[in-house]
């Protein structure tokens, strides 16, 4: 399940800027600091470059397929959950045969722009709306900037044991230093040695670092699991085969060096010798061999936690093994020996080694495994798993688990703190420049008393926002003037989904509970299948003055995003034809998904910092066109229902803005928006980001979702799409 995120955890993160994102509960909708636990990443793209592509063959007939005429569904007397595939293929069953393909183009840059041609299809569906990414808030922070690992994908940015942390606010003038440094670095003009240059400038370093959490990790088994809210903990305890610099190099790790054949299917990896794992106390366990990488891949296929979809067409024979009950043996996932890894693709994959950053390649210490219970084959370990016999990584006891990384984890209390340690036998022990890292249980609740808790120290950065009053309380205190900047946006994107299949009206435990009767079940459930109603409330989402209420008027745009891939992700590297249209070497992604859009006759401007979805015009001629089609199949207004959690002021500023925004552009006779109340952070939870099927959402729409990605091309997002439940933000729109 890769880096999915959640809008509140980001949002608790950015306030005290010790947060990051995961499956809901992102550090968009605050939007008011970094992301947790790292200073600011730049948006700098990061190009792709690969095979460069010959000019391609125009099909014949339209770009588009032409869009079947909305039929209104016959109004049954009672509500009744649709099936998920025929509603997929009559949203997004055009995007998946996109999709397709653009994985059997013959060049990387063909892929690219097959899957630029996909991306804006599923943009014009309207099914979602991207809404904001990481960062691109007033800051102020003790942490030097580029400190950590410096790439758009997998789990490395969550790698902090590089964090140069000084006791003072950097002013102004000294980020734009170690910045000017930083970039010089970049292109091979110098070093980059943050540390030197702040205690040359009076500074004194700390090597405790201490941020926020708003929930806790669920578990221990870091492959086990695809949210960032488990992995931000944990994969500071195990390294991988390889990882990325702060300036974005990839560099050996527990691979000392690799080797790839002719045709692009063999990669063997030799494993460094002399890495040990320990457990929490620091005691030595057994050597880091390449049977602990084979062991991992083994039990996260067995586990089928959302991560083993990754695999599938890449490493040869995991598609086999977990969804179609094949054999182990014929995984191309081998140890030749204990320092030698040997893995086999399906075909030539020009982005496998970006994929080795992300936490699905770590490897576990396999005696540990075994003598925890553990097992492999997925009937065998989902048997184990439900016995007291199986004891591995369990999030209620930190000796359940060792680690080979820089840091062991010493307390994991779920409702007060989670303390990390240094690992005195760390292979690269004087790479880690912090000692302890600290994340205290904060929900969010009092982003002023967190903003004075970094101001004594306690921690060492923040966003400051409009609606938590932080940004004037810094401005009133001179903070702002000497100290603020503006984060770097990410390549994280958070949006918001319209459910097209709802299946609950309400927790068990009754919370969250719709308003809505029957017979507006029934309206909401047709009216949200026709694709103009769909583009009604999506171009009537004035995400400018939604995005205001947390960050004020001057900031409301910085952080905006109208595409799921991040626009300049990855660049052509050579010259493509397609669709009777030439794109050059260096043409960015976005600029193919823009072209795109275009010939579909859109009004949506893809690259970030404006309101490129927001046409009240649009808005407008698309209700009356969702009218006429829909007729006499639903009653007007339509009710859609919106979660929020009423402990944060940034969510309920939010959640009425965005209802103000629909209400008044589209009028309360043709709209409704009412506003479902959780006021507990896991019954938000429940109704969104911890849902684990689309049945269970719990809303109309939900703008807590985002996903950060986990390797160097654009199927990284959209795979997450693909129906059938092999993608997994499907179920964000209700799906699967």
């Amino acid at each position: 399940m890769k880096k999915l995120l959640s809008v509140l955890l980001v949002a608790v993160m950015l306030l005290g800027l010790v947060a990051c994102a995961t499956p809901n509960a992102t550090k968009t909708q605050a939007q008011t600091g970094n992301k947790t636990g790292t200073p600011a990443q730049t948006g700098t793209a990061q190009a792709q470059t690969g095979t460069a592509a010959a000019e391609t063959t125009e099909p014949a007939g339209p770009i588009f397929k032409e869009d079947e005429p909305f039929v209104a569904p016959t109004r049954p007397e009672t509500y009744t959950r649709g099936d998920d595939s025929e509603i997929y293929e009559s949203v997004l069953g055009y995007f998946s045969e996109l999709m397709d393909e653009a994985k059997a183009a013959s060049s990387v840059d063909e892929r690219f722009v097959r899957f630029a041609k996909a991306e804006a299809v599923l943009l014009d569906s309207a099914v979602f709306i991207p809404t904001t990414t990481h960062n691109g808030a007033y800051t102020i922070s003790r942490i030097a900037p580029h400190t950590v690992p410096y790439v758009q994908w997998g789990n490395d940015d969550d790698r902090v044991k590089g964090l140069v942390i000084s006791d003072e606010f950097l002013t102004k003038e000294e980020r734009a230093d170690l910045l000017d440094q930083w970039s010089k670095a970049l292109k091979g003009e110098g070093e980059y040695d943050p540390a030197a240059y702040l205690t040359a400038k009076g500074h004194k370093l700390n090597r405790t670092y201490t941020t926020t959490f708003s929930t806790a990790p669920v578990t221990l088994d870091w492959l086990n699991t695809s949210s960032q809210a488990d992995t931000e903990i944990t994969v500071n305890t195990v390294d991988g085969l390889v990882e990325y610099d702060n300036l974005n190099r990839m560099q050996p790790a527990l691979a000392e060096s690799w080797d790839i054949s002719d045709d692009g299917l063999t990669y063997t990896f030799h494993i460094r010798k002399g890495v040990k794992w320990y457990t929490a106390e620091g005691t030595e366990v057994a050597e880091v061999t390449a049977k602990d990488f084979v062991a991992g891949l083994h039990h996260m296929l067995d586990a089928d936690a959302g991560l083993s979809w990754l695999l599938d067409g890449v490493v040869k024979g995991t598609f086999e093994y977990h969804s179609e009950g094949g054999s182990w043996d014929d995984v191309g996932y081998v140890a030749a020996d204990d320092y030698t890894l040997v893995v086999t693709l399906e075909k030539p994959t020009s982005y496998f080694l970006t994929m080795l950053t992300y936490s699905c390649f770590l490897p576990i210490c396999e005696s540990f495994y075994a003598s925890r219970g553990g097992v492999y084959g997925m009937t065998e370990y989902k048997d184990a798993q439900a016995t007291s016999a199986y004891t591995f990584g369990l999030n209620t006891d930190v000796s359940s688990q060792v680690y080979c990384g820089p840091f062991l984890i010493s307390k994991l209390e779920s409702n007060s703190e989670i303390v990390l340690v240094k690992n005195e036998n760390y292979y690269k022990k004087d790479d880690v420049n912090v000692d302890t890292l600290r994340w205290v249980k904060d929900a969010g609740e009092d982003p002023v008393g967190l903003y004075n808790a970094v101001v004594a120290g306690t921690y060492p950065e923040t966003g400051l926002g409009q609606s938590s009053g932080t940004l004037d309380l810094a401005k009133n205190d001179g903070n702002f003037d000497k100290y603020a900047y503006i984060s770097d946006t990410t390549s994280t994107t958070f949006f918001g989904g319209l459910n097209v299949n709802r299946g609950s009206y309400g927790l068990d435990n009754g919370a969250v509970a719709s308003p809505k009767t029957d017979s507006q079940k029934i309206d909401t459930s047709i009216a949200l299948l026709n694709k103009n109603f769909r583009k009604a409330l999506q171009f009537a989402f004035d995400r400018g003055t939604f995005n205001a209420t947390t960050r004020g008027e001057d900031l409301k745009f910085t952080n905006l995003r109208n595409m799921y891939t991040h626009p300049e992700f990855v660049s052509l590297a050579g010259e493509v034809t397609l669709d009777g249209k030439t794109w050059g070497a260096g043409t960015f992604y976005g600029e193919i998904v823009q072209w795109y859009l275009e010939q579909l006759g859109s009004h949506i401007i893809v690259k970030d910092g404006v309101d490129g979805w927001f046409n009240l015009d649009a808005a407008k001629a698309a209700l009356a066109a969702a009218k006429e089609e829909l007729g006499d199949a639903v009653n007007w207004p339509i009710h859609i229902d919106v979660n929020y959690y009423s402990q944060s002021k940034n969510m309920v500023a939010q959640a009425q803005a965005y209802k103000s925004i629909i209400e008044s552009n589209l009028g309360t006779d043709n709209v409704i928006v009412d506003l479902l109340e959780a006021s507990t952070v896991e019954d938000y939870y429940a109704a969104g980001y911890r849902a684990t099927k689309g049945s269970d959402m719990d809303y109309d729409m939900y703008y807590g979702s985002g996903w950060g990605p986990d390797y160097g091309d654009p199927s990284t997002y959209l795979d997450t799409m693909l129906g059938y439940n092999n993608g997994y933000m499907a179920k964000v729109i209700g799906l699967f």
